[in-house]
């Protein structure tokens, strides 16, 4: 017998991890934004060696870069189970693997999960990982899971142990993404300066400043290899830029779309939800802040506040942490007071708020999942090493939620060989390059996504523009992802061979000379095309 509450079973934080899974567990590709177009790379990586049509269309070369956690992983799962499933499972385990190191460090810190802890776990699915910065998510999960073994191991007086362990576990997560290893050098920056300042065994307590910090930073010491790394990287032609410091208004609305999917009235009040929470523990009613997870948590928040949003090369730097830096301060919170109820609500509450979210998530799944299908039935009429030219039909950006297509068509990379146009061509950032010159500037990444010309951002193509001018002679389709019927195009040397029943369609490009008239062609609706 045990006189543990029921939210501090060990079986009880086994299910609500395992629970964490579950949205993913029907589509068949994870329906997150940028992953389609990774998944496209996993298709190169895994595939061209024995395949020629890659092998024209693309470059490959393995270089050490703080970007390749599931281009890694993919690699021997790719080659047992398909890359899409492979893909899959790693994507599927990071929201579980994100709650259990978030479980797990509230145990080492508070000695027991707080009754409050569950109210951090939906974060897990939060804004960045709905976008799809896959390698960064999976660098965080195990960050989180780092940082627990890393106060395990301080709580029990190993340090020897975890000096040894940390200088390998910092490089493989900073190969996994850099963020990551960043964000652990924080989390573990703060439970060393904590420890520090308050003393250990026969020490002082409360030992001064320059002191705090000279102790802090040398128990902080194996963490630090991957700086030379990171130097050796980010340096020449590959340094990336950086911009957009202190842009207030977007700093409070990333914050706020922490948790954005589908609806966003119930994802704005869930992220309020939590800051009331938050705002409780900082007034001491009810919650309490424990110091050293708080000072945890306020080092992630000034480090979002601190990030452009342009970092290195890399989009949405800021965005990413502020769901992290949430969730680290709702761990860091532990209930007060002598009420018997209050623990009690607060545990079925922050269930119920996990199992409202996450049945949130199922449906929303589900729905893009069946989207994805209507489109992706088009690849099946693409000849084996097709050169497609891809066009999304996308809203402008100021919607909540969307189709989530903006890389879909990448999916024909590792389906049939294909080239499609759109994926990231950006040097050291990943190891693969577009090696198709006939296309000139229809290549990469932004020209798939097409917006309202009101509203499209610089390298974005122009719908006319790009109808008329994309090179024939380099493509043999023109696929319209998701467009509706009045945007379908009439054109001599565009043949349709596929369309939906009200969106997307597939054209074949005649070849110079064997072009058929513009009115055997009306709008998708030529005999050739089956649905």
């Amino acid at each position: 017998m045990t006189d543990r509450a029921w939210w501090q079973w060990r079986g009880y934080a086994i299910g609500l991890c395992c629970l964490m899974a579950i949205p993913l567990l029907r589509p068949d590709l994870p329906p997150l934004i940028d992953l389609m177009g990774h998944i496209g790379r996993y298709g190169v990586e895994l595939g061209r060696d024995h395949s020629p049509f890659l092998q024209r269309y693309y470059g490959f070369e393995w270089s050490l870069i703080g970007n390749l956690g599931i281009d890694l992983l993919v690699v021997p799962l790719g080659r047992l189970l398909g890359v899409e499933l492979a893909v899959k499972l790693i994507v599927l385990m990071i929201p579980p693997l994100t709650a259990g190191g978030l479980l797990w460090i509230a145990r080492e810190v508070h000695g027991r999960v707080p009754a409050s802890a569950a109210f951090a776990l939906p974060l897990a699915y939060g804004y960045p990982f709905q976008f799809g910065f896959a390698n960064f998510a999976l660098s965080m999960a195990c960050a989180f899971l780092a940082f627990a073994g890393w106060l395990r191991l301080g709580r029990t007086g190993q340090l020897r142990l975890r000096a040894l362990v940390f200088v390998p576990v910092g490089l493989l997560i900073w190969v996994c993404h850099s963020f990551g290893w960043a964000v652990l050098c924080l989390l573990a920056a703060a439970a060393e300066l904590v420890r520090a300042r308050d003393g250990a065994g026969n020490d002082a307590p409360h030992r001064g400043i320059v002191a705090t910090i000279w102790r802090g930073g040398i128990a902080c010491l194996p963490l630090t290899p991957p700086i030379l790394l990171m130097l050796a990287w980010r340096s020449g032609a590959v340094a990336g830029s950086t911009g957009g410091f202190f842009l207030w208004p977007w700093k409070l609305a990333w914050m706020m779309a922490a948790l954005r999917d589908e609806y966003r009235t119930f994802d704005t009040a869930s992220v309020t939800l939590i800051i009331i929470l938050l705002l409780l523990g900082v007034a001491r009613v009810g919650l309490r802040f424990d110091r050293m997870l708080g000072l945890a948590g306020l080092f992630l928040l000034t480090a979002y506040l601190l990030l452009p949003r342009i970092l290195l090369g890399s989009a949405y730097a800021d965005m990413r942490l502020a769901p992290y830096a949430l969730a680290m301060a709702v761990i860091a919170l532990r209930p007060t007071g002598q009420a018997r109820w209050w623990r009690p609500t607060l545990a079925v509450a922050g269930l119920l708020f996990l199992l409202v979210r996450l049945g949130g998530h199922v449906t929303h799944y589900a729905k893009l999942d069946r989207a994805f299908d209507a489109q992706l039935a088009a690849v099946s009429h693409l000849a084996i090493g097709a050169r497609v030219m891809v066009l999304v039909n996308l809203p402008c950006q100021g919607g909540w939620s969307y189709s989530r297509m903006d890389h879909l068509g990448a999916i024909a990379i590792g389906r049939r060989q294909a080239f499609v146009n759109g994926q990231w061509a950006m040097p050291g950032a990943q190891p693969l390059t577009i090696r198709n010159p006939g296309v000139g500037r229809f290549g990469g990444d932004p020209t798939q996504l097409l917006r309202p010309r009101r509203c499209r951002k610089r390298g974005e193509p122009i719908f006319e523009d790009t109808i008329r001018n994309f090179p024939r002679a380099a493509f043999d389709h023109l696929w319209l992802i998701d467009m509706p019927r009045s945007g379908w195009v009439r054109y001599p040397d565009l043949v349709p061979i596929w369309h939906g029943r009200t969106r997307g369609i597939l054209y074949r490009v005649v070849p110079s000379g064997s072009a058929t008239k513009a009115s055997d062609t009306p709008k998708g609706s030529d005999p050739r095309a089956t649905s």
